[in-house]
């Protein structure tokens, strides 16, 4: 399967532009997000790259600005991380998703692997990493599936270290249609 689909922010300017493809065992998320960090524009494109069941193994973000920072982390799918380097990154340990704070995309990478059943929930940890600032720590969440159906599902979203809450409207791929008042999609496309 193969995904192109864009996002826009209901508050602030900004766009995204996402290319999803399922392929040979492996799910890679390919984005440009053109956001407003800090009160000043900013443009990154990022790369996840997940196993068959939606685990992250790789993550790629770049700063495309006059400095060009990149940052980039690897997984085993099973909560260990390292750098570029293949230094190991502790304070991740246990983090199996990745959170980017610029993008809705990143909530289909939890509402996909846990598969949840309406009334179910789980709390996980991720890797959070902050735009454009590209610091990331380890942070808290919990997944509700509210409802689903054969056209996709409800969700609710709880920071657990921030007290933030949203609900999240799926389609059937688990992609974000409605994200509370942060994030809607503009655009779609399906290709089989």
């Amino acid at each position: 399967m193969e995904r192109n689909v864009v996002y826009s922010p209901y508050i602030e300017p900004g766009l995204e532009h996402l290319h999803l493809v399922e392929q040979d065992g492996e799910i890679i998320a390919d984005g440009l997000l053109i956001a407003i960090g800090g009160n000043a524009p900013f443009r990154t494109r990022y790369t996840i790259r997940c196993d068959s069941t939606w685990c992250v193994r790789a993550a790629t973000l770049e700063l495309l600005d006059e400095q060009e920072n990149t940052l980039q982390l690897l997984a085993d799918g099973k909560g260990n991380w390292s750098d570029a380097n293949g230094d190991p990154l502790p304070a991740l340990d246990g983090c199996i998703d990745i959170d980017l704070t610029a993008t809705p995309f990143t909530n289909t990478l939890p509402i996909r692997r846990l598969e949840l059943t309406p009334g179910a929930s789980a709390e996980i940890l991720v890797t959070y990493i902050q735009l454009p600032e590209l610091q990331f720590r380890a942070s808290r969440q919990r997944y509700t599936c509210l409802s689903t159906d054969s056209h996709g599902g409800m969700y609710r979203y709880e920071g657990l270290e921030s007290g933030f809450t949203a609900e999240l409207h799926v389609d059937s791929d688990g992609l974000i249609l409605n994200y509370s008042t942060l994030w809607k999609r503009v655009w779609s496309d399906i290709i089989t």
